[in-house]
């Protein structure tokens, strides 16, 4: 393999962080009829010395993920988030708005619309949002340099990315994934605004995901008490160290066994266990911990995209919501902890047949069951 080189100032000091070894493609959800065994290729978290940035080292996949379904909880976050940026006053009407959304799918544009906004295609921009988008891109200093070129003079940038300091403290080692190129700290993120010409201004945190950043920036700014905050808090957790980034390493190992060890005594005990939310962070879960269909016997999720499909690497099929309904499951394992209020209120027959919710993260409590409501 080559010398890596970071996506972002083209530096070419620093260090792998974080090794998953060879995974499958996480947006490749294979047919049932396809028998596999599917292609691996390495993962691994390179953390640039110079710029800060955690990044995915190498990626020979393809995307190809089927559109999910649009979990409710992201959608109260976006009306939460244009509501509190319109508030500041950086969203005024009639301005001109480009959007760089997720292939994960999302879009703020009819909010926005309803706020007196303009939406445009091409050209200049008063106000350039990127929500959960510019992750995707390999070469992330052409892809903010593009981004700020579009902007007014007066504009404002919108970032929102899921943070490295909660991957950190939540110890969300599976958040690395192929297709998701960079791992934003606000400390790295401001660096590579300020090589674009741009200067952080404020910015706003949400639970989502366990930790979520939207970053306001412009040309003539100066940060506020907000940034300097999560500056200082990054700056204690020692976060552009790489020992620090290395603990993910030991939460990978640690989850892993845990799974495969609560999914065998599940078995052995003879209840029947699903998972819920066939989601590509749940595919290194799955792998890494030798998980296969004799010991989780399908994946409910609401996307049919995904349904009559399985999951890349350990084999385990995607069914419906209505056919997990209909196994009866003693434990549902919900690999997605941000739809655990909309999936108990959509399938409440779980609960009401004595089953129950278990999450399957990291930290705070792994593999803790929900309390019925």
């Amino acid at each position: 393999m080559s010398e890596p080189v970071c996506r972002a100032c083209r530096g070419r000091n620093g260090q792998i962080v974080l090794d998953l070894g060879r995974q499958p493609a996480s947006d490749h959800f294979p047919r049932l009829v396809e028998p596999g065994p599917d292609a691996r290729h390495p993962l691994q978290m390179w953390l640039c010395a110079d710029c800060g940035l955690a990044q995915l080292l190498t990626d020979p996949t393809v995307p190809e993920e089927p559109k999910g379904a649009e979990p409710a909880a992201l959608v109260a976050q976006a009306r939460d988030a244009v509501h509190r940026v319109s508030r500041a006053g950086l969203l005024p009407e009639s301005a001109r708005v480009a959007e760089y959304g997720s292939p994960h799918g999302g879009s703020w544009l009819g909010m926005l619309r309803e706020r007196g906004l303009r939406p445009v295609e091409e050209g200049e921009a008063d106000v350039v949002l990127d929500c959960f988008g510019m992750m995707h891109c390999p070469d992330q200093r052409t892809a903010l340099a593009e981004r700020a070129a579009r902007l007014s003079e007066d504009g404002v940038l919108l970032v929102q990315y899921h943070s490295l300091a909660t991957i950190i403290r939540c110890g969300q080692w599976n958040a690395l994934r192929h297709g998701h190129y960079a791992y934003y700290s606000t400390t790295a993120l401001i660096t590579m605004l300020s090589a674009a010409g741009l200067t952080a201004r404020t910015a706003w945190t949400f639970d989502l995901y366990g930790g979520t950043v939207l970053l306001a920036a412009s040309r003539t700014a100066e940060p506020d008490d907000i940034v300097r905050a999560l500056l200082a808090e990054e700056t204690a957790m020692r976060i552009t160290e790489p020992d620090r980034l290395r603990a993910l390493q030991d939460e990978a190992a640690a989850t892993a066994d845990a799974l495969r060890r609560y999914l065998t005594e599940q078995r052995q005990a003879g209840r029947r266990v699903y998972g819920y939310g066939a989601a590509s962070r749940a595919v290194a879960l799955l792998c890494r911990a030798g998980i296969d269909s004799v010991l989780l016997p399908a994946i409910a999720d609401a996307a049919p995209a995904k349904q009559k499909r399985r999951m890349p690497g350990s084999g385990v099929p995607v069914i419906s919501p209505a056919e997990l309904v209909a196994a009866q499951p003693d434990e549902v394992l919900l690999f997605l902890p941000d739809l655990a209020t909309e999936a108990r209120t959509a399938l409440p027959q779980i609960e009401a047949g004595g089953g129950r919710w278990v999450i399957a993260e990291p930290r705070p409590d792994p593999l803790a069951p929900l309390s019925v409501a």
